[in-house]
């Protein structure tokens, strides 16, 4: 998963960082607010772990403009010296999705991280993923459609899966090619446009089937839906698509 961490003390920003790719995540940090809004309105990220007390803003009034501006859904988990209860309330009110207190105990911030991501993506956790006639199993890595087995090279199974896994959301070119590629040499602009390419005409990813996978000049790729019934009536992924 791809970690934006927020906190303007270096030491507490690479405890963070650290702990984020212990568990298997990429981590991108930033020490204000106001870098980080930038980046949000470029790239995507799975996860926001910040501190409340910023050089240029508060850590709520960050959490405000990424719901009420930016209309996102981002997870979001406070990481504050902050301890009272208003403090929680404020931050929870602000619309973060969860709160710990400083100092960071390493085993606590890593249960926190991954319960909330298992909460906002737990299509990820499946052994069986089901998109209508698209059915992922992660652990085989196989894929059927209507039922028949389809073959899929290893980086455009992983890209499929991650896709459709994030349903309509605006997934950046950088958030793609970390979570497909990682930090390897191969992790080019024209590698991910030709996968998804493949992928577009090997799965058929087109309005008549119900789905479109989009390129979004200069920031990305969206898959949709877009006929309800092209995800089935699994409440799963109609709660997911929404």
């Amino acid at each position: 998963m791809r970690i934006a961490a927020l906190d303007d003390e270096p030491s507490q920003l690479d405890l963070i960082r650290h702990t984020m790719e212990s568990l298997g995540h990429e981590c991108h940090g930033f020490v204000d607010g106001r870098s980080l809004l930038r980046a949000l309105r470029q790239e995507s990220f799975d996860l926001l772990v910040l501190d409340w007390a910023l050089p240029d803003m508060e850590g709520p009034s960050v959490v405000k403009v990424i719901r009420e501006e930016m209309l996102s859904r981002l997870p979001v988990l406070f990481v504050t010296n902050r301890r009272e209860e208003a403090d929680m309330v404020e931050g929870l009110g602000a619309g973060a999705d969860d709160f710990m207190v400083k100092p960071i105990r390493v085993g606590e911030l890593a249960a926190r991280t991954q319960a909330l991501l298992r909460r906002a993506y737990p299509s990820q956790h499946e052994t069986e993923v089901v998109f209508g006639p698209y059915h992922f199993y992660p652990h085989s890595r196989a894929l059927k459609v209507h039922g028949e087995p389809l073959e899929l090279k290893h980086r455009e199974y992983e890209l499929a899966l991650f896709l459709f896994q994030n349903m309509g959301r605006l997934l950046s070119r950088d958030h793609l090619r970390e979570a497909v590629w990682g930090q390897g040499p191969d992790a080019t602009s024209r590698s991910l446009d030709t996968h998804i390419s493949r992928l577009r005409t090997k799965l058929d990813l087109r309005p008549r089937n119900g789905f479109l996978l989009s390129a979004i000049y200069g920031l990305g790729y969206r898959l949709e839906a877009i006929d309800s019934e092209a995800l089935g009536t699994r409440p799963d992924n109609l709660a997911m698509a929404a």
